[in-house]
């Protein structure tokens, strides 16, 4: 006689086995890099150039042939090009116990590394050097909160640090630093608040002609799949207001301060993403490797969208310029995204930020991956 319970074991074995094919779904549709699957234009190619942890913010540095690269973790990388063949010869760590190392910078044979709680630098006359070298604290004021606490900076054409300073929440009041771009000497001191009204400002970048700022920012969560607009914005001077907690992105603007009016006149601005992209790193290019209708033109990481029911961004955007303002932005690099059995759009990799090899070739780097890539082009 067939009992029930054994009846029970195909149905029970056929579930167990589900579980098992859900589970390994997210490695395979996750953190597996493969170049290959990136869609470019004709004549564009990408390779897998790096390996390394927890990619994010890309600076070349010449004198020392090398790439450096931050992470949300406590290290920073250095990725070596000896030859200058734009191949990456070897990997090194050379900081590590820092908190939250997302924000770097270069100048003066000195790495700055703006961390959730400070700003210091490091000096690097190579990178056997800096390996052992002891942090010199320029600033130690900055907000120490875990929300939007991952900083990034950018020297300007003025000779000083920029360093964005996110508000610590998804909408809210901000108070002191919260929601700035401060500025900074570069020898330290106090910082001059550049920018005001600013959610998550991220990616800071000067545009090669004007000399001015520009500089993503990712609009509030929780107001709908399609509000508000992710941002690109133009800061030519110091004092702008950029809308924040008034406006959430964009001219959306937030039901809990609707009732009120923000303190000073709103800068909107000049290019907006569809909701929750995630602009990242922006990069203005200056080549000569792509074709001359990219000189001048912006490419932006879009890391991706959390916060929306269909996925949506995981590429890297060119921003047309025309007489020194965007006018229009495309996907450049995509295929981040693949379609997986029963879960629907999985992202495989999550652009952060671009920087510019000598030779011309982009690279990318990709947090969810722990890589870096190389985009070369030759004309098909």
């Amino acid at each position: 006689m067939t009992t029930s319970r054994e009846l029970g074991r195909p149905r029970r074995r056929r579930w167990v086995w589900l579980a098992v094919i859900l589970a390994a779904m997210p490695a395979c549709a996750g953190a597996r890099a493969d170049a290959s699957r990136m869609t470019l234009p004709p004549g564009f190619h990408a390779e897998v150039w790096a390996a390394v942890p927890g990619a994010r913010s890309l600076v070349w540095v010449e004198p020392l042939n090398a790439v450096f690269v931050s992470s949300r973790s406590d290290t920073v990388h250095a990725v070596v090009d000896a030859d200058r063949d734009g191949r990456a010869d070897r990997v090194v760590k050379v900081l590590s116990g820092l908190k939250v190392a997302n924000g770097i910078a270069w100048r003066d044979g000195h790495l700055y590394v703006a961390e959730q709680h400070r700003v210091v630098r490091y000096a690097a006359p190579d990178l056997q050097t800096l390996s052992r070298a002891r942090p010199e604290v320029l600033f130690d004021g900055l907000p120490d909160k875990r929300s939007h606490g991952w900083r990034y900076a950018a020297f300007g054409p003025d000779g000083r640090l920029y360093v964005s300073i996110g508000a610590p929440c998804n909408i809210c009041a901000v108070a002191g630093l919260e929601g700035t771009i401060v500025r900074f000497d570069a020898d330290g001191g106090p910082p001059e608040v550049f920018a005001r009204g600013v959610r998550n400002p991220v990616g800071l970048a000067f545009h090669p002609d004007s000399g001015a700022l520009y500089f993503t920012d990712n609009g509030a969560d929780w107001m709908g799949d399609d509000l508000p607009p992710e941002e690109l914005n133009h800061a030519p001077q110091a004092g702008l207001h950029f809308g924040y907690p008034w406006y959430g992105g964009g001219d959306a603007r937030t039901s809990d301060f609707r009732g009120s009016e923000p303190p000073a006149p709103v800068t909107m601005p000049e290019l907006t993403f569809p909701a929750h992209v995630a602009p990242l790193g922006i990069h203005f290019y200056q080549g000569t490797m792509l074709p001359d209708e990219y000189r001048g033109d912006a490419f932006v990481a879009h890391h991706g969208s959390w916060n929306r029911t269909i996925p949506d961004g995981y590429r890297v955007a060119r921003v047309r310029f025309e007489n020194g303002r965007p006018v229009s932005w495309e996907v450049f690099a995509g295929g981040f995204l693949r379609d997986t059995f029963l879960r629907g759009p999985r992202a495989w990799g999550r652009p952060v930020d671009v920087e510019e090899l000598p030779d011309g070739s982009l690279l990318v780097s990709d947090d969810r991956a722990g890589v870096v890539y190389r985009i070369t082009y030759q004309a098909p």
